[in-house]
């Protein structure tokens, strides 16, 4: 290996690591305010690229339907929720027309939009939005009823969440993959290195959203009401923080990180119906890497994941998951000689 191949390796590894700190923030964001460990984050990536890959080819995509059906569920099971709390009919049909009113918005403008052949870029932004709504309806449906749960109960209940959507996958999408056209075909050569358009766009988007991210956990309400839900659920509750509305809001914010990774991974590999849970695992490794607590440790460990894989693909290509996936074996080991054993509870 010359200096021009380590170079070009690094930057694929950079690039790709970019990708999986988005998935490495999400994975710690949902546990700290929920103590969901979110299986199927890598699912909302692979809704993403596919569903923009439907848009190219003029159709309606399969999430829209599935859209439909899940905020219809989570109707019944918010309509039922407050009958049963309130008794009083007319509560109960506006908390579940809320609940619709979102889902059924994003999916008439896709239904509409599909045959019309916009440019990328809008149907991007149709994708993010569509998935990005699945983030409540999820929590709604999966976890809501049992955020009282300990933690092994909720990472049982994720497993069944991510074999359900990948199956839900392999129904709307079939088992062909995919591959997005990029969206921006620079290249610029520095050095040994060609640097395309792509890797800028994930860089600056992903430098982006974690500056976006601190602003909102630093100066805004809801930012900090996450925060304080993630510190002291129980002291959160008291002062009037709804835990359900911090469970939705992020599984939300979960979903539309998942699902703008999955448009900047579409150009760069071919995306299939259960691609999702092995790019999510690599963000899942990062996050456990960094204790399922640390924001910016999370982001350093999943640079490095992508890096290591990348001089893996290089040096043993059948072994690169296997050499990125023993990577969180030394960390586990480490976390638990220096962190005493207490009650799951805890």
């Amino acid at each position: 290996m010359d200096f021009s191949i380590a170079s070009i390796l690094l930057l694929d590894g950079l690039t790709n690591g970019a990708v999986y700190a988005l998935l490495g923030l999400a994975t710690v964001l949902v546990f700290t305010v929920t103590r969901v460990i979110f299986i199927p984050q890598g699912e909302f990536v692979a809704y993403g690229a596919l569903t923009l890959a439907i848009f190219q080819t003029g159709q309606v995509p399969g999430t829209v339907w599935l859209l439909l059906l899940l905020a219809g569920v989570a109707a019944l099971m918010e309509l039922s929720s407050r009958w049963q709390h309130h008794r009083n009919a007319l509560t109960a049909f506006k908390a579940a027309g809320r609940t619709l009113i979102v889902p059924l918005v994003v999916s008439g403008i896709a239904i509409w939009a599909a045959p019309q052949q916009f440019p990328l870029a809008v149907q991007a932004v149709l994708s993010v939005a569509i998935v990005t709504v699945y983030g409540p309806l999820v929590y709604r449906v999966a976890y809501q009823s049992l955020e009282s749960a300990t933690p092994l109960v909720l990472l049982i209940v994720s497993v069944g969440v991510h074999f359900a959507m990948t199956g839900l996958g392999l129904l709307f999408f079939g088992a062909e993959g995919f591959r997005n056209p990029s969206f921006w075909d620079l290249r610029l050569n520095i050095g040994p290195v060609m640097l395309s358009g792509q890797a800028i766009i994930t860089a600056l988007a992903t430098i982006a959203l974690i500056v976006l991210l601190w602003l909102y956990f630093e100066r805004s309400l809801r930012g900090k009401a996450l925060r304080a839900t993630a510190v002291n659920r129980t002291g959160a509750r008291l002062m009037g923080i709804s835990s359900h509305a911090s469970g939705q809001l992020t599984f939300t914010m979960a979903a539309f990180i998942g699902a703008l990774s999955g448009l900047l991974i579409g150009p760069t590999t071919t995306v299939f119906y259960d691609s999702g849970f092995l790019i999510g695992l690599k963000g899942f490794v990062a996050a456990v890497a960094a204790g399922l607590s640390s924001y910016p440790g999370a982001l350093v460990a999943a640079l490095f994941v992508g890096v290591i894989e990348a001089f893996g693909s290089f040096w043993a290509s059948a072994f690169k998951e296997v050499i990125v996936f023993t990577l969180i074996l030394p960390v586990l080991l480490v976390r638990s000689l220096r962190s005493g054993h207490s009650d799951e509870d805890h």
